[in-house]
C-alpha cells in the first residue's frame, strides 16, 4: 500500500533499524517520517477555528450553571443517630442539637412501618398461637397474627391500605385485626409528627420510602419534602408501568436522589422531567475501616469534583468520632468553597443548536488528522474505523451523535499536534493546545443532563487512552510500501534489550490503562493514597498519568535519547495529552475544577521535563566517558614500563 506524497519529503532511512554509531559511541535518535502537508490542512483547521465558537458559548453556559450549585446539605441519618442517641443516654433532639453545631443541617428520615407505630404505644400486636393459649375456645387462628389499637383512631384506615386480606373479630371482649401474615414490616406511611418537627427546625428532609407490593396506593401520603431517596436496587413500582407511573405522579416537585454507585431501577423514569440530585454516602463498614478525616476527604472530594450535593452521613460507633468527621468535613466545604444550605438544584440544559455546530470540529479533526499521515490512505482508512466505532459504541440505546462526537474528539486531538509535529521541544506546546482545543469540543458535546447527573457515563473512556496511542505509533510508519516495511520488521535483530524495554513499556502502559477511572482494577498504596489524600485536601489533585506523560513528551522531543528511545518517550508522552481529555470526560465534575486539575499538572510537568532534559543529558555523556579517563592516566605509566 503506497501512498503519493503531496510535497517532496525530505530524505529518510527506508528501513527501521538506526545504524551503528562509530567508535562505540550511542546511536544517534531514530529518525520519524514528517507529516503530509495536505492541501486541504489549513480549510480544515478553519472548520476547526469556527466550530470553537459555539463550542466556547458552551462552557461558559455550563461554567454560569456549575456556579449556582456550591451549595451543599450534610444529612444525617436519623434512625443511626436515634439508635446512637439511646446508647449514650441522650435523646435524639439532643445528639442532634449537638451535630447541628459542628454542621449538620438535614436528616433522612425512613417511612415507618408497623413495627415503629407498635414501638411507639400506638399498636399491640400479638401471634396467634400466643393468643390462643390465653383464651382457649375463642376461635383464635394460631398460624395468624393480630393487632388492637392503644391510642384512640390507630388502626383507622389501616387495613384498607394494603390488598392483604384482613377482617375485624372480637376476642375476649377485645377487638383485633387478624392477618393472615405477619404485617409488622408492612410500610405504614410517614411520621408526620417527626417529620413536621425536624422541618420546623429548618432541616432539609429527605424522604425514604420502602416498597412493598401489598401497598394500594404508594405515594400517596408522602410528606412535603424536597427530596425522596428510594431504599434497595430499585425505585417504588419499577416492575410494573402503571405502579411506576404512579409514583411519578407522586412525586410531583420532589427530586430523587441519585445515590453514587447505586443503580436504581426505574430511576430514569423518574428523572425524565424533573431531574435529580447527586449524592454520596459511604457504606458503615467501609465508613468504619477509616478514620473521620480520610472519610471527611472524601465527602469533601464528592462534593467539590463530583457534583454531589447531598452528602448523607452515618455517625460513627462513638460520638467522638462522629463530631471529629463533622467538624473536619465542615472545615474542608467551607476550604472548597461550597455552602451549606439547601440546595436548588436545576437540570443543565445545553442549546442543541451550538451542539450541532459544535459537531463539526471533531469531523474535521479527524479527517485531517487522517490527512497527516505519512501514508494518507491508510490514515483516512483507519480514521474511517475509529469515526464508525465512536458512533456504534453511543447508539447501542438509541443513536447519540453528539456523544460519539466527543469521543471521536477525545482520542483524536491528543494525537494531532505529536503527528503534525514533533521535532522540536516547542512542538509539545502545539500538541498541548490542540488537546485543549478538543477539551472544549468533548465538554460541549458530551455535556447533557443524563452525564451531567452522572447517569449516562462516557463510552469509550478506554479508548481515549489506547486509541491516541495507536494513531501516534501508525504515524511512526516510513512513507513507503507496507509490504517493505513489513519486511522491515521482520528481518529487524532483536536483542535482550529490546525485549527487555518492550516489557517494560507494555507493563507501564498496562499498569496506566488498569488504574483508569475512579474504581480501578488496580489499586493504590498507603504512600500514595496519603499523599493524594494530603493533594486533594490543599489543592486541585492533578492526574498523576500527566505528571508522568509531559515529562516524556518533553524529553523525547528533545532527541536527547539515542536509537528508538526517544520515539518510545514521545508514545509515553501520548498518554500525557490523551489524560487531559479524559480529564474532562468525567462530565459530574465542574468545569472549573478539570481545568485546575489540567493546568496544575500541566505546570508541573513542564517544569518536570525541562529539568530532565539536561539531567538525561548528562547522565549519556557520563555513561559514554566512564572509565576513559582513568585508562588515558594509566596509558603513559604501561608503555614506558614495556620501554623498560
Amino acid at each position: 500500500m503506497t501512498d503519493p506524497a503531496p510535497t517532496p519529503p525530505p530524505p529518510v532511512r527506508s528501513d527501521l533499524t538506526p545504524p551503528p554509531a562509530p567508535g562505540g559511541a550511542l546511536a544517534p535518535a531514530t529518525p520519524l517520517p514528517p507529516a503530509s502537508r495536505h492541501r486541504l490542512t489549513l480549510p480544515l483547521l478553519g472548520v476547526i477555528l469556527l466550530s470553537l465558537i459555539p463550542a466556547l458559548g458552551l462552557a461558559w453556559d455550563r461554567v454560569n450553571y456549575e456556579r449556582n450549585e456550591k451549595t451543599v446539605a450534610l444529612v444525617m441519618d436519623y434512625p443511626a443517630l436515634a439508635v446512637q442517641a439511646q446508647r449514650v443516654g441522650l435523646t435524639p433532639q439532643a445528639l442532634l442539637d449537638r451535630y447541628k453545631a459542628l454542621g449538620v443541617n438535614g436528616v433522612a428520615v425512613y417511612e415507618d412501618v408497623i413495627g415503629n407505630r407498635e414501638q411507639r404505644g400506638e399498636l399491640y400486636v400479638k401471634r396467634g398461637a400466643d393468643l390462643a393459649a390465653e383464651n382457649p375456645g375463642e376461635g383464635v387462628n394460631p398460624q395468624w397474627v393480630y393487632m388492637r389499637e392503644l391510642k384512640p383512631g390507630a388502626l383507622d384506615g389501616l387495613a384498607e391500605r394494603y390488598t392483604i386480606p384482613t377482617r375485624e373479630v372480637q376476642i375476649a371482649g377485645q377487638t383485633w385485626l387478624e392477618w393472615p401474615t405477619d404485617p409488622s414490616f408492612l410500610p405504614a406511611g410517614p411520621n408526620s409528627k417527626l417529620i413536621a418537627d425536624l422541618k420546623a427546625q429548618g432541616l432539609v428532609t429527605v424522604y425514604r420510602p420502602y416498597d412493598d407490593v401489598a401497598v394500594k396506593a404508594p405515594g400517596a401520603d408522602w410528606p412535603d419534602v424536597p427530596f425522596v431517596a428510594f431504599t434497595g436496587d430499585e425505585v417504588i413500582g419499577a416492575r410494573t408501568p402503571e405502579r411506576l407511573a404512579q409514583i411519578d405522579r407522586a412525586m410531583g416537585s420532589r427530586l430523587p436522589a441519585l445515590v453514587e454507585g447505586t443503580d436504581q431501577r426505574g430511576l430514569d423514569t423518574l428523572i425524565e422531567d424533573r431531574g435529580g440530585v447527586r449524592t454520596f454516602a459511604m457504606n458503615p463498614s467501609w465508613q468504619n475501616r477509616l478514620n473521620p478525616e480520610e472519610v471527611a476527604s472524601k465527602y469533601n472530594l464528592a462534593a467539590r469534583e463530583r457534583g454531589h450535593r447531598l452528602l448523607y452521613l452515618r455517625p460513627y460507633p462513638t460520638v467522638n468520632e462522629t463530631e471529629a468527621l463533622l467538624r473536619r468535613t465542615s472545615e474542608l466545604l467551607e476550604r472548597s468553597g461550597l455552602t451549606v444550605g439547601t440546595p436548588e438544584v436545576r437540570p443543565y440544559e445545553p442549546n442543541a443548536t451550538l451542539r450541532w455546530l459544535s459537531l463539526l470540529g471533531p469531523l474535521a479533526a479527524a479527517l485531517l488528522l487522517g490527512l497527516s499521515f505519512p501514508l494518507p490512505r491508510l490514515g483516512l482508512l483507519v480514521m474511517a474505523g475509529v469515526t464508525l466505532l465512536a458512533f456504534a459504541l453511543n447508539s447501542l440505546d438509541g443513536f447519540q451523535p453528539f456523544a460519539g462526537a466527543a469521543l471521536i474528539a477525545a482520542v483524536t486531538f491528543p494525537a494531532l499536534g505529536l503527528v503534525l509535529r514533533r521535532s522540536r521541544v516547542t512542538d509539545w506546546f502545539l500538541a498541548t493546545g490542540l488537546s485543549l482545543v478538543g477539551v472544549l469540543f468533548v465538554s460541549a458535546l458530551g455535556a447533557s443532563r443524563e452525564s451531567v447527573l452522572g447517569l449516562e457515563p462516557f463510552r469509550g473512556v478506554g479508548l481515549t487512552l489506547l486509541v491516541p496511542l495507536v494513531l501516534v505509533a501508525l504515524s511512526f510508519l516510513p512513507r513507503q510500501d507496507l509490504r517493505k516495511t513489513a519486511r522491515d520488521l521482520y528481518n529487524s535483530p532483536i536483542r535482550l534489550g529490546d525485549i527487555a524495554v518492550m516489557g517494560l513499556g507494555l507493563a507501564v502502559f498496562a499498569l496506566v490503562f488498569l488504574r483508569r477511572g475512579n474504581v480501578s482494577a488496580v489499586g493504590v498504596s498507603d504512600a500514595e493514597a496519603q499523599l493524594r489524600q494530603g493533594l486533594q485536601d490543599s489543592i486541585v489533585r492533578p492526574r498523576f498519568k500527566e505528571l508522568a506523560g509531559h515529562p516524556l513528551a518533553i524529553v523525547g522531543l528533545s532527541g536527547a535519547l539515542p536509537g528508538y528511545f526517544s520515539p518510545l518517550l514521545i508514545l509515553g508522552g501520548v498518554v500525557g495529552q490523551a489524560s487531559i481529555l479524559n480529564t474532562f470526560s468525567h462530565f459530574h465534575t465542574p468545569l472549573l475544577i478539570s481545568a485546575a486539575r489540567c493546568f496544575i499538572g500541566l505546570g508541573a510537568g513542564l517544569l518536570l521535563g525541562l529539568i530532565a532534559i539536561p539531567v538525561v543529558k548528562y547522565l549519556l555523556r557520563l555513561w559514554q566517558t566512564w572509565g576513559a579517563r582513568g585508562a588515558s592516566r594509566q596509558a603513559p605509566a604501561t608503555s614506558g614500563e614495556s620501554r623498560a
